[in-house]
């Protein structure tokens, strides 16, 4: 049976990841995933595709704050509370690809720490639970909904499959390339790309798409240097039209939240996803 071995999640989007023990499955993703993001003075996200100097900045939960900090000067502290009030905030219509949602735009204050930091005019947003944007219903049942990732709720990989590219090439690379939530052992490479319905712990969960990556692979978590990997060698084997896939999107089918733990055992529900 396939184990969850690693957790994580990316409160800003964008920012640096967060390896957890444990966390709280919501129906938007996991607990404090991607519920903030950076924006231009337009409304417009901001990722590590235009900047990837993001990758520089770490996050770190500090209950009852979110620390945010650069890499090479971690006392260079920036706190967010992780329930953040209303209060002081105001309510803007922001942009993440073709989709438009309602966010509370931090104040000044903290804008100028990402903006004197990026050297270039950065809003923090954070989207409030009653903000609509819904995942494409194209590939998830109507009702879904998604904070700021790119698209769902969830991004599962096994950890095979990152063993199946590093021997394709010449350096490996570390699962941070990919930004999963979820990194699963035990199955074959790629088993996840056809993974339906599939419990991990006491959580059921539906694999709806698998996940087409994009520049931001290439860009070294550490240092924000790109090169070509891992696209070059992942366009050899996994691009389906002009799309290069690894990685499964998923939502949560489970009516309740509930708790998702290192060591759990992930079950396969559906016969047809067994390989």
């Amino acid at each position: 049976m396939d184990t969850l071995t690693s957790i994580y999640v990316y409160p800003v989007k964008s920012l640096a990841g967060i390896s957890l023990q444990e966390s709280l499955v919501q129906a938007r993703g996991l607990q404090y995933d991607r519920r903030w993001m950076l924006t231009d003075d337009d409304g417009r996200f901001v990722s590590q595709r235009e900047v990837p100097e993001l990758a520089l900045l770490a996050t770190a939960i500090e209950p009852p704050n979110l620390v945010i900090f650069p890499k090479q000067d971690p006392g260079h502290r920036l706190l967010i509370p992780l329930e953040p009030e209303r209060t002081g905030k105001t309510t803007e219509t922001v942009r993440i690809w073709d989709d438009e949602c309602a966010a509370w735009i931090y104040p000044a204050e903290t804008n100028i720490w990402f903006s004197a930091l990026l050297n270039r005019s950065l809003r923090l947003v954070y989207i409030p639970d009653d903000a609509d944007r819904p995942v494409d219903p194209k590939y998830a049942p109507a009702g879904q909904q998604v904070s700021f990732a790119d698209g769902y709720p969830f991004l599962l990989i096994g950890q095979a499959s990152l063993d199946d590219l590093n021997s394709r090439m010449d350096q490996p690379l570390p699962m941070n390339r990919f930004r999963p939530n979820f990194v699963v052992s035990g199955s074959s490479p790629y088993a996840e790309d056809e993974w339906q319905d599939f419990r991990i712990g006491q959580v059921v969960f539906q694999g709806v798409k698998p996940c087409a990556r994009c520049i931001l692979t290439t860009t070294d978590q550490e240092t924000a240097q790109r090169g070509a990997e891992p696209l070059k060698t992942l366009s050899t084997y996994r691009k389906s039209g002009n799309r290069i896939l690894f990685g499964q999107n998923v939502i949560r089918t489970s009516a309740d939240d509930g708790i998702v733990r290192v060591g759990d055992p992930v079950e396969i529900l559906d016969p047809a996803g067994m390989r």
